[in-house]
């Protein structure tokens, strides 16, 4: 059990999970159920509301540095920063701050942070929050928010990738790979093809999966979902449409995974799997010839805040209690069976 884990995952060799209020933990064999706190924010996360908290995490695929995005006040802002893993610990002390980004509510921090294949650090940001993107952050990509960023860490504070569709300046920040997001709390990635997906958490109606590509508009607020947000008579031009949509009936919090590359479960071999935070759903995309089919996989009642995937690439549900207070949460694995 941990307290508010939001994330799990593998990195040179060791397991990982972290805590929403700023703690990372390394998990010993899994016959053991030992870890050990190898990392402890706490003292500059702000997490008093749940979309907040230290959110997101990367490690640098070649070397010893390691990538976080947490939640700060005074003011309210999202910051991403890098620090360097020593002797198999956080080393707080050595954080270099590489981004701040003021955040208007405390709702919509996104906290989606990876690197591509091409070795470039990805960060989704929400639309600044509250409700229907009041700012316009969405349909602007001189903002940060509403996007999802990519950015090259060799540089100081750090670079912008020549192939970024704002690099040799335009309508956009150079930081912007990807806009018109209204909050992507997870991205997904084949670790076959690099291919990346994103699940875009809705308004009131639909709950987005995105394929990811660059230099691409996602439409948010002129569109929700594959219908038109406030003006019926909006039109799609120049926006990318989400790949699958579900209603309300299904869940009201989308929470993307990986394509799934396992063994144990050859039948989803090359589906993306996602699920619903509040519902508890979780689903796989059948990819057939010129169409993506939903396959329920589990029904509650579990929580999902995050899908990771273990040392032999098999799923494992991080379970978010969802209660901002405190509570605890846990690591669940996807198998075939609910039989022990």
């Amino acid at each position: 059990t941990f307290s508010q884990p939001v994330w799990f995952g593998v990195a040179n060799g060791q397991t990982y999970v972290v805590e929403r209020k700023g703690r990372i933990h390394r998990l010993g064999a899994e016959t053991s159920a030992s870890t050990t706190v190898v990392g402890d924010l706490t003292d500059r996360v702000h997490s008093k509301r749940q979309e907040e908290g230290l959110l997101g995490i990367a490690f640098h695929p070649k070397d010893s540095r390691v990538y976080l995005y947490y939640t700060s006040a005074g003011p309210k802002r999202g910051v991403l920063s890098e620090f360097e893993f020593k002797d198999g610990r956080l080393d707080a002390s050595s954080e270099r701050i590489m981004l701040e980004v003021r955040q208007p509510y405390p709702n919509h921090n996104g906290g989606a942070l990876l690197f591509d294949k091409a070795g470039m650090l990805l960060l989704s940001l929400g639309d600044g929050g509250a409700a229907n993107d009041p700012h316009g952050h969405g349909q602007n990509p001189q903002s940060l928010l509403g996007t999802v960023l990519r950015l090259d860490v060799e540089g100081l504070p750090y670079a912008i990738p020549g192939d970024n569709p704002f690099a040799d300046g335009g309508p956009g920040r150079p930081e912007v790979w990807a806009w018109g997001l209204r909050n992507v709390w997870r991205i997904g990635e084949d670790s076959t093809t690099g291919e990346l997906w994103a699940g875009d958490v809705g308004q009131n109606r639909w709950e987005e999966v995105n394929r990811l590509f660059g230099a691409r508009n996602y439409g948010w607020n002129i569109r929700e979902g594959a219908e038109c947000f406030r003006d019926r008579k909006c039109t799609a031009t120049g926006l990318t449409e989400p790949v699958h949509v579900y209603g309300r009936e299904e869940g009201v919090s989308i929470t993307m995974g990986p394509v799934y590359r396992g063994s144990a479960l050859p039948t989803l071999v090359g589906a993306p799997i996602f699920g619903d935070f509040g519902s508890g759903t979780v689903w796989s995309l059948c990819q057939a010839p010129k169409t993506l089919q939903a396959r329920v996989l589990a029904k509650g009642p579990l929580h999902p805040a995050h899908f990771g995937t273990d040392t032999n690439q098999e799923i494992v549900l991080v379970h978010l209690v969802g209660d901002p207070t405190g509570g605890e949460g846990g690591l669940f694995r996807l198998s075939e069976s609910c039989t022990p």
